[in-house]
C-alpha cells in the first residue's frame, strides 16, 4: 500500500515535533535562573529559544538525510517514518531544508552577539559544526558512540550555561549543575532512540552507545541519568513549599513508570516510551523553573 502524506505534515513530521522539548527545555532553565538573579532579558531569552529550536530542527533534517543516504534508515524501521525514506520529501530538499534551518539559526545567533559580546560566535560555530558533523562528514559522531556526549554538551550544559550568560553576562556553579540535570534527562531521549533502533542501527554499521555496549548498558545509563537529574536538584527542592516537592514527587513516579517501559516494551512500542522520555524532561525544566521564579519572588 502506498504510504502518502501531505507536503506540510511530512515538514512537521520531519521537525520531530515531540522532541523539541529537548530545545525549549534548557532555555526555560537558563531563563529561570537569570529572572532569579533579577537580569532575565526578553529579547535575549526569545533569540536563545530561536536559536536552540532551529539548530535542532536543523539537526533532525540533517539526520533524516544522512541516516538515508548512509543506509541506516530505511522504509522498514522500527521507529517513527523518516520523510526522505518514505519519499515524502526529496533528499535535495531535505538538504536544503537542513541548510536553511541552519542559517536561521545563525542569524538568531548573530543577534545574540549585542547582549553577549563577540565570543558568542566561538559558541555559534560549534553548534553550528555540532549540527553537520552529528551524522555527515568523514567521522559522523553519532555513529561513533558520540551522540551522547553531543547531546550533553549542546542539549544540556551549553543552553542552559548561555542562555543565563547573555542575559548576566556572568556563569555561576548553579548554572552548571543544573545544566548537567537537563544534559542527563536529554541524553535518555537518545538512550530510547538507540535502544529501540539497536539491531537496524548494528546492521547499518551506526556504532551507537547501545551498538556498543549493547541493549542493558542502556537501561543502566537510562537509570543513572534519570537518577543523577534529581540528585542534582534534591538540594534545592528540599527545603521548597511543600506544592513543589509533591510535583517533583508526581515527576519522579513518572519517570520510574516510564523507565518500566524500557525493561517490558520493544519495537514500535517503544516510540511511546521516547515520547514520554521528552514529557518528562520538559515536566522537569517547568518544575526546576517554577522552583526558581518562587526563589527570585516571582510569585508567593
Amino acid at each position: 500500500m502506498e504510504n502518502k502524506k501531505s507536503l506540510v505534515l511530512a515538514w512537521i513530521e520531519a521537525a520531530r515535533p515531540r522532541t523539541l522539548t529537548a530545545s525549549v527545555s534548557p532555555v526555560l532553565v537558563g531563563c529561570a535562573l537569570a529572572y532569579r538573579e533579577g537580569l532575565f532579558v526578553g529579547l535575549a531569552a526569545l533569540l536563545c529559544l530561536l536559536v536552540a529550536l532551529f539548530a535542532q530542527v536543523a539537526s533532525n533534517f540533517a539526520n533524516d538525510y544522512f541516516d538515508f543516504r548512509q543506509g541506516a534508515d530505511t522504509e522498514n524501521r522500527v521507529g517513527p517514518e523518516r520523510a526522505v525514506a518514505q519519499g515524502w520529501i526529496t533528499p535535495k530538499a531535505m538538504l536544503t531544508g537542513a541548510l536553511i534551518a541552519l542559517a536561521l539559526a545563525c542569524l538568531c545567533g548573530c543577534f545574540l552577539i549585542f547582549f553577549g559580546g563577540w565570543k558568542l560566535i566561538f559558541v555559534g560555530v560549534a553548534i553550528a559544526l555540532c549540527v553537520i558533523a552529528y551524522s555527515a562528514g568523514p567521522y559522523p559522531l553519532s555513529y561513533h558512540g558520540l551522540g551522547d556526549v553531543c547531546v550533553l554538551l549542546f542539549y544540556g550544559i551549553i543552553p542552559v550555561c548561555f542562555t543565563y550568560y547573555v542575559q548576566t553576562l556572568t556563569f555561576s556553579l548553579l548554572t552548571f549543575l543544573l545544566s548537567l540535570a537537563i544534559g542527563f534527562l536529554s541524553v535518555n531521549i537518545l538512550v530510547v532512540n538507540n535502544y529501540r533502533d539497536y539491531e537496524e542501527d548494528m546492521a547499518a554499521g551506526k556504532r551507537t552507545t547501545i551498538v556498543l555496549f549493547g541493549r542493558r548498558f542502556g537501561r543502566i545509563i537510562y537509570i543513572i541519568n534519570a537518577s543523577l537529574a534529581f540528585i542534582i536538584s534534591l538540594p534545592l527542592i528540599v527545603n521548597s513549599p511543600w506544592w513543589i516537592m509533591f510535583m517533583f514527587g508526581l515527576l519522579f513516579a513518572l519517570v520510574y513508570f516510564t523507565t518500566k517501559e524500557l525493561f517490558i516494551l520493544d519495537g514500535k512500542e517503544l516510540n511511546r516510551t521516547l515520547g514520554h522520555t521528552a514529557r518528562n524532561l520538559f515536566f522537569f525544566a517547568v518544575l526546576l523553573s517554577l522552583f526558581l521564579l518562587y526563589d527570585g519572588g516571582a510569585f508567593f
